[in-house]
């Protein structure tokens, strides 16, 4: 199966109260994971990369020929988009005229009015390339490739203004974070979120799904949420995975010193979170 583009499975999530799992891959192994796991749960695929995962990965080129290589040799039928996450203005041309059929362009760090005006450019070029753009208003907090943010409490109003540049989704922030919440974390502003949702009418998408609680990931999807962004948690159980392979001493087993065999217990560890992630937002046999 292409490459699809973001609109009508968000707009069917949203309509239909579910989430589509959006995926950060880091390497070959990861996207076999995700692809997999999204085809055994029947569930439309976001992949996404950053722009730090592009350069460890070799590039636009690279990340596109991957993807859509191991879509046909892994026979995938179910629906996925290829996105760029959090891209520079320059990243997110780059990555429509590689023919990525989605990218965020986060323009959350610059005044308003600016992240208007190049949202609107963006959104010009991707639909002359059949794809679709993610804005984002209200910096998401935490730390993703080196960028630290606070974490704000989007404007409503910026969010309704956004929403008319004919982007497909939007991120708000409403008190989520990249990377380990901490304890001392409390909650998702659902009042702002509610009021964005029915202002916008667009899909929302909640960035730093990792280690959200159940309740709030579940009472968010019904307020609107049709996209959550999965990393640190995969992440974090690619890597217990392989320690306990080495740990355990399984490493010196015969030749499991060869890499399928080293990595083998982290893929099969990302396949089996993106599958309790399906289940949990609600998109299994939603292809």
């Amino acid at each position: 199966m292409n490459l699809q583009n973001t609109k009508a499975m968000l707009e069917k999530a949203r309509k239909n109260k579910y989430a589509i799992p959006h995926i950060n891959i880091n390497n070959l192994e990861w996207t076999k994971a995700a692809l997999l796991g999204a085809q055994a749960k029947k569930s439309p695929l976001i992949i996404a990369t950053s722009e730090g995962a592009l350069k460890y990965m070799g590039g636009l080129k690279t990340v596109y020929n991957l993807v859509t290589n191991l879509i046909e040799f892994l026979e995938i039928t179910v629906p996925v988009a290829l996105h760029l996450d959090h891209g520079s203005f320059e990243t997110c041309k780059k990555a429509l005229e590689t023919g990525f059929t989605s990218v965020m362009y986060d323009g959350s760090r610059e005044e308003f009015s600016k992240n208007l005006e190049l949202t609107r450019q963006i959104v010009e070029l991707a639909n002359s390339k059949n794809a679709t753009v993610e804005a984002e208003v209200g910096q998401i907090g935490g730390e993703e490739d080196g960028i630290i943010g606070n974490g704000e409490i989007a404007d409503v109003d910026q969010a309704y203004e956004i929403s008319k540049t004919g982007i497909t989704c939007l991120a708000a922030g409403i008190g989520n974070i990249h990377g380990v919440y901490p304890s001392s974390w409390k909650s998702l502003d659902f009042d702002v979120l509610d009021q964005i949702s029915e202002k916008t009418q667009l899909p929302l998408v909640l960035h730093g799904g990792s280690g959200l609680p159940k309740d709030q990931i579940q009472k968010a999807i019904k307020l609107g949420i049709a996209k959550i962004n999965v990393n640190t948690e995969l992440q974090q159980a690619n890597a217990a995975a392989i320690t306990d392979f080495v740990v355990s001493g399984k490493i010196k087993e015969g030749k499991n010193f060869d890499p399928r065999k080293l990595l083998a217990p982290g893929t099969k560890a990302i396949q089996e979170l993106v599958e309790a992630k399906i289940v949990e937002f609600g998109s299994e046999n939603q292809a």
